[in-house]
C-alpha cells in the first residue's frame, strides 16, 4: 500500500526536527569554545509540542505547551497527569504550577507551598506532609481557594483528606498514593501531577525570558540554604535559635516571591510547623511591601521574623516592621543607607542578619 502524503510530511518533518536538533547541540557545544561566560554564541532550544491549550494568560489569546528535548526528570515538562479527566492544564495552571514546584523544592522537611497569581500566598514546613498543606492553606485561607499547590513528598491518604477540603486548580508531588488519588480524583475539575523523580534546589539548569526580538539567558538562581546561617548579624542583639530557624523558613520562601517582595513567618500552633504569617510582593516600594506583609499578617506581626529579597534603601522599611511587632530581620545588605537601618535595628531592638546575597524576582 502506498504511504498518504500526510504520513510522508509527518515523518519528513520528524527526521528533519531530529536532525535540526543534532545540529543545533553541536553548534551550541562548538561555540561556547573559547567563550569565556561559557555561553555559546549560537543558542538553540529545541521543543516539542506537548499539547494545544484552550487559550493564553487571556482567553483572546492562543497558547501551546512546548516541552524541552532536554528537560530533566523531575521538572514540570517531565510530570505525569493522573488527573480525573478534567480540562487540560491552561497557560496560567502551567505557569503558577512550576513557581510552585520551584519554591517547595527549597524545604528539606514535608513542605507545602500554595500559589496565586506566580506567588507564594501560604507555604509551611512541618513533621507530616498534611500538617504542612494545612498550615500553608490557612496562612491566607481566601486566596489559598482555587490555587495551586506543590508538596514535597508523596501525597498520603492522610494529606489528600485535607487536600479535598479546599478547591484546588492542580496538586503538583512527586507522587500520590493509590488512597490519595482515589479520593482526589473524586474532585472533577482538579488536575494532578507526578514529577516522579525530584529536583532538589541547588539542581543546576539556564532559564530563559523571552524579550521583544530576542530571549535573555541566565544561570539558575540555586542558592538560598544556609545563606542565613553562614549571614552576618550586624546588630547588637544577636537572633536567638528559634528566631534564626525563622529567618531561614522566612528567607527561602521570600526568593520565591515577586520583588519587591517581604515574607514575615514564624513558628506554627504545632509543634515543629514552620509558616508563612503574611506576604507582600510585586510593590514598587519595598516599605509598602512591608506594611502589606505585616496588615495579612495582622497580631501575628508580633514577634515574628522577617526576610526581605534585596536591601533596605532607608530605614523606613525596618521602622514600619517595628511598629507591627517584627522581632528579626534578614535581608542582602549593601545599601548606601546600611548604617542608619542599622541604626533603627538598633533602636527597636530587632536583631538583623546580612546574607550578602540578592534574590529578585522578575
Amino acid at each position: 500500500g502506498e504511504i498518504s502524503r500526510s504520513t510522508r510530511t509527518r515523518l519528513a518533518a520528524k527526521a528533519f526536527a531530529h536532525t535540526a536538533a543534532y545540529d543545533s547541540a553541536i553548534a551550541g557545544w562548538l561555540s561556547a569554545r573559547g567563550e569565556d561566560d561559557g555561553y555559546p554564541r549560537h543558542l538553540g532550544v529545541v521543543l516539542d509540542k506537548a499539547y494545544a491549550l484552550r487559550y493564553g494568560e487571556n482567553p483572546h489569546q492562543t497558547g501551546a505547551f512546548y516541552i524541552e528535548r532536554t528537560a530533566p526528570a523531575g521538572s514540570l515538562g517531565r510530570a505525569e497527569s493522573l488527573g480525573s479527566g478534567a480540562k487540560e492544564l491552561s497557560f496560567n495552571n502551567l505557569v503558577d504550577a512550576d513557581a510552585a514546584l520551584e519554591a517547595v523544592r527549597e524545604f528539606e522537611n514535608p513542605a507545602a507551598v500554595v500559589v496565586k497569581h506566580t506567588n507564594p500566598c501560604g507555604a509551611a514546613t512541618a513533621p507530616t506532609l498534611a500538617d504542612a498543606y494545612r498550615a500553608a492553606r490557612d496562612a491566607d485561607a481566601m486566596s489559598a481557594f482555587g490555587g495551586i499547590v506543590a508538596l514535597n513528598r508523596e501525597v498520603d491518604d492522610a494529606a489528600a483528606q485535607i487536600l479535598a477540603e479546599t478547591f484546588l486548580e492542580c496538586i503538583i508531588a512527586p507522587g500520590f498514593s493509590p488512597g490519595a488519588l482515589e479520593r482526589l480524583r473524586a474532585k472533577a475539575a482538579l488536575r494532578l501531577l507526578a514529577t516522579g523523580d525530584w529536583l532538589f534546589s541547588d539542581y543546576a539548569d539556564r532559564q530563559y525570558r523571552r524579550v521583544g526580538g530576542g530571549l535573555v539567558v541566565q544561570d539558575r538562581d540555586r542558592t538560598g540554604a544556609g545563606e542565613v546561617e553562614r549571614g552576618r548579624v550586624v546588630t547588637r542583639r544577636q537572633p536567638t535559635q528559634a528566631e534564626l530557624s525563622s529567618l531561614d523558613f522566612a528567607w527561602r520562601v521570600c526568593k520565591h516571591v515577586k520583588s519587591n517582595a517581604i515574607v514575615l513567618a514564624g513558628p506554627g500552633q504545632s509543634p515543629g510547623v514552620y509558616e508563612t504569617y503574611g506576604i507582600g510582593g510585586g510593590q514598587t516600594a519595598r516599605v509598602t511591601a512591608v506594611r502589606i506583609a505585616c496588615e495579612k499578617a495582622g497580631e501575628r506581626a508580633k514577634g515574628a521574623a522577617l526576610a526581605s529579597d534585596a536591601f533596605f534603601p532607608f530605614p523606613d522599611g525596618v521602622q514600619a516592621a517595628a511598629e507591627a511587632g517584627v522581632t528579626a530581620i534578614v535581608q542582602p545588605g549593601g545599601s548606601k543607607k546600611d548604617d542608619d537601618v542599622i541604626r533603627a535595628a538598633d533602636e527597636a531592638g530587632i536583631t538583623m542578619i546580612f546574607t550578602g546575597v540578592r534574590h529578585f524576582r522578575h
